[in-house]
């Protein structure tokens, strides 16, 4: 195996490090698909490191997605995928609460209907989906009324995110004993044509802002996303490979974990950028720098084919 960091990975090398590692971590968008199209071959990659024995999960920070939804999508693309290998914010989000903080009470949600519907499959209510218009004056917004069963505030996107939404969380976490949790801190959701929208980490941002609070993440790059794929299945992290487009989140979580990291450049970052990385002697730059990359993960069909 190759001791240097950012190796074209190509040739024999694909075979080493596919018979180096059991398990694989994905990113989706702009890894395994790019909107409604799968990346072509990436299909049949994924299926193939199935056939040949690995452990294949998938890995996002995408909280606006069910694990069913997520599973179902991959199917419609031509994947051999269940229910139980997809792992995003919204289902990780719901697993944190449960077993990690053990709640007790209702959570004040800032996110989709796919958060509420994984946080009531572990058995946790919530409030909070939807529109929440503003009303009165100051002294009313201050003393909006307050469920008393809410023990905690989670944020991930949310395309109804207000004012309103943003004064009730702060009244909630102005509570000391409030937990309080976000998906994810990515700033940007980046689109076709270089184009972008804010965000779940904006909202995140200004949450914090207004509580004074920093709260716990559970999405890429934090540990506790590959620590749930771990526990379920008996993931060795020295013997598994993370695959992504984004430096800062996808080969952030490798490095965080320990893994072996591959950088695929159908999505967000480039080979340009992890150079930059790996010359800046910033250590928590180095951490975004991968082991290898591809152009695509179809590059690794020869090697899964032989």
């Amino acid at each position: 195996m190759s001791g240097s960091k950012c190796t074209r990975l190509s040739g024999t090398l694909v075979k080493q490090l596919m018979d180096s590692v059991d398990s694989v971590l994905f990113d989706c968008d702009g890894v395994i698909w790019r909107g409604d199209q799968a990346i072509p071959g990436a299909p049949r990659v994924i299926n193939l490191l199935k056939e040949n024995g690995k452990k294949v999960f998938f890995v996002t920070n995408n909280s606006t997605k069910t694990r069913k939804m997520y599973a179902d999508k991959m199917t419609t693309l031509g994947f051999e995928v269940s229910e139980e290998e997809v792992f995003g914010t919204a289902y990780c989000s719901a697993m944190y609460l449960k077993t990690v903080c053990k709640l007790e009470g209702k959570v004040y949600l800032i996110g989709s209907n796919a958060m509420k519907q994984e946080l009531e499959a572990v058995g946790i209510q919530q409030i909070g989906v939807g529109p929440d218009h503003i009303f009165g004056k100051q002294t009313d917004w201050a003393n909006v009324p307050l469920d008393p069963d809410v023990k905690a505030v989670v944020v991930g996107f949310d395309e109804h995110f207000s004012y309103m939404k943003l004064n009730r969380a702060l009244q909630y976490l102005t509570q000391s004993d409030c937990l309080f949790v976000g998906t994810n801190r990515d700033t940007r959701l980046p689109l076709e044509g270089g184009r972008a929208v804010p965000g779940t980490g904006c909202l995140l941002q200004a949450v914090e802002t207004a509580a004074q609070r920093q709260a716990e993440t559970v999405g890429k790059p934090n540990h506790f996303m590959f620590n749930c794929v771990a526990s379920q299945f008996g993931v060795d992290r020295d013997r598994c490979l993370m695959v992504g487009d984004r430096l800062d989140t996808d080969i952030m979580l490798g490095s965080n974990c320990g893994l072996k990291t591959l950088l695929t450049l159908t999505g967000v970052s480039t080979v340009a950028d992890a150079e930059a990385h790996l010359r800046s002697g910033c250590v928590e730059r180095q951490g975004m720098v991968p082991d290898y990359y591809v152009e695509s993960i179809a590059d690794l069909l020869p090697a899964l084919q032989g």
